[in-house]
């Protein structure tokens, strides 16, 4: 029996390097495939941007917590004392007249405009009167609930004009402030009770998604270059590396959004664009967005233009002129201060031209008095005055790939001034007041689900849950951030 071949067998290969037949990294036609000699490869994956993350601001400052609603509401009580800003008025109306020693509440310290009769002024109460340029004390002797109109005679003259006040010092030039009262022996009581006064504000949650997704076979695909991810995941697997750095930046994303979203003004149109909010087609632009840290800051906060570094000596006055804003509101005695490169250097050049800046110390007490903790977490302390500062760079203000592209040199936030510890608040929900860190973050929950940070797999691939021959991987995260107090919060722009 004959045995038939359908060819002749190969010559022995012969073994010639030639430009033209081997495999070249550098060719575009070629790319992604192997030389025929094994190349001088570096297998590690360079990390020229370092740690790419800014993540991890909110879990130093602040408090997670699980919230049942689409709305936390919660109540900031008002200032303990009565001071007031008021013009100088005719007891009777008309023009100006410090003869006449009336004065007409206008407004409170903090600019809040006082409706008639909402004053807690009371008569026989005993008040400093101020200008610009004196201070007496007097008595509340009138009080015209209809128009705010008190009249208030001077304890050292027959009326505010003698005294020294001029007539016609302009709206709102005149401070009032309650210290005590005054009644006769054998008078009755008070008629008239003072409340306490409160705020309640409100903040809803935001939904965040991502995705990323690999095919059956690139998920099965080996590089040649180790990779590592974001989370930790490494090998030479590139889906692990595409998958961890999806997740890295979703996780930057919801922290991103706790600091610079807003609400939606009512004329705006975001109801109506075409990215996935499904608001109803009745719902105004309101219903998107929600309030972010610099936002909450910028409306209800303090902002300051100083510390520039141009001049240390200068920097220290407006540094001083900070701590004089914290003194007129919580006076929280420890704050913590994250700030691009530009200030910070600004700071350690204001406090090296010091003489002895660090003599009165740092208590390092929200990091438990354990400075070697606050270095380590990349916090530097001194202390001015009454008040401890933590200062951080903050990457997020630093990074050109974050808030360090933007090229706003007039509004552009260089810092923020949080305070930390706790405060005390009243929980609509739960009806009783509460100890929480003024910056938290409230996140969907019930007993059967949480949505402080999802992630899940459908497809073929790992999960199996659909004949689509891929993998993918959903994030999803529900939340919002709570910015309580943000009278003790300052930014730096």
């Amino acid at each position: 029996m004959a045995i038939t071949s359908a060819s002749g067998p190969d010559a022995a290969p012969r073994q010639q390097t030639l430009s033209t037949n081997y495999v070249d990294f550098t060719s575009s036609a070629t790319l992604g495939w192997a030389q025929q000699y094994l190349p001088d490869l570096m297998e590690k994956e360079a990390e020229i941007y370092g740690k790419r993350t800014i993540s991890g601001f909110l879990s130093q400052v602040g408090a997670e917590e699980g919230s049942a609603s689409d709305r936390v509401v919660w109540s900031e009580q008002g200032r303990l004392h009565l001071a007031y800003t008021a013009t100088c008025e005719d007891a009777v109306g008309g023009n100006d007249d410090a003869s006449d020693n009336g004065f007409t509440i206008i407004k409170d310290v903090d600019g809040n405009t006082i409706a008639a009769g909402e004053h807690g002024i009371r008569l026989g109460d005993t008040v400093l009167v101020s200008n610009s340029s004196l201070t007496l004390r007097g008595y509340v002797s009138v009080i015209n609930e209809a128009t705010n109109n008190i009249t208030i005679l001077p304890y050292g003259a027959a009326d505010f004009d003698a005294a020294g006040f001029s007539d016609g010092a302009g709206a709102e030039a005149y401070r009032i402030l309650v210290y005590g009262s005054e009644f006769g022996k054998g008078t009755d009581g008070r008629s008239s009770a003072n409340q306490p006064t409160f705020k309640s504000h409100s903040n809803k949650h935001v939904i965040l998604k991502d995705y990323y997704e690999v095919s059956g076979s690139d998920a099965s695909a080996i590089g040649w270059v180790e990779v590592s991810g974001e989370e930790g995941q490494n090998g030479y697997l590139w889906y692990l590396k595409a998958e961890g750095d999806t997740r890295a930046r979703f996780a930057d994303y919801v922290e991103m959004s706790m600091m610079e979203s807003e609400f939606a003004a009512a004329a705006s149109t975001i109801e109506n664009a075409t990215g996935g909010l499904g608001l109803a087609a009745s719902s105004t632009g309101a219903d998107a967005g929600t309030e972010g840290l610099f936002k909450a800051i910028e409306t209800r906060g303090h902002q300051s233009t100083g510390i520039t570094g141009v001049n240390a000596a200068t920097d220290l006055a407006e540094f001083d002129a900070m701590l004089a804003v914290f003194d007129q509101n919580g006076s929280i005695e420890e704050n913590m201060m994250f700030v691009d490169r530009s200030t910070s250097l600004a700071i350690d050049d204001m406090l090296a031209s010091m003489n002895s800046y660090g003599a009165g110390g740092t208590s390092y007490g929200v990091f438990d008095n354990n400075e070697n903790m606050a270095l380590n977490l990349g916090f530097s302390g001194f202390r001015r005055g009454s008040y401890d500062f933590y200062k951080s760079d903050f990457k997020y203000l630093n990074d050109k790939g974050t808030r360090g592209a933007l090229n706003d040199t007039v509004t552009n936030i260089r810092g923020v001034v949080v305070p930390a510890g706790v405060s005390s608040v009243y929980d609509e929900q739960l009806g009783r007041n509460l100890k929480r860190p003024f910056l938290h973050v409230r996140y969907r929950q019930s007993e059967t689900e949480s949505r402080k940070y999802k992630t899940w797999v459908t497809g073929s691939v790992g999960a199996m849950t659909s004949g689509k021959d891929v993998m993918e991987v959903h994030y999803l995260s529900e939340r919002c951030l709570i910015t309580q107090g943000a009278n003790n919060f300052m930014l730096l722009n």
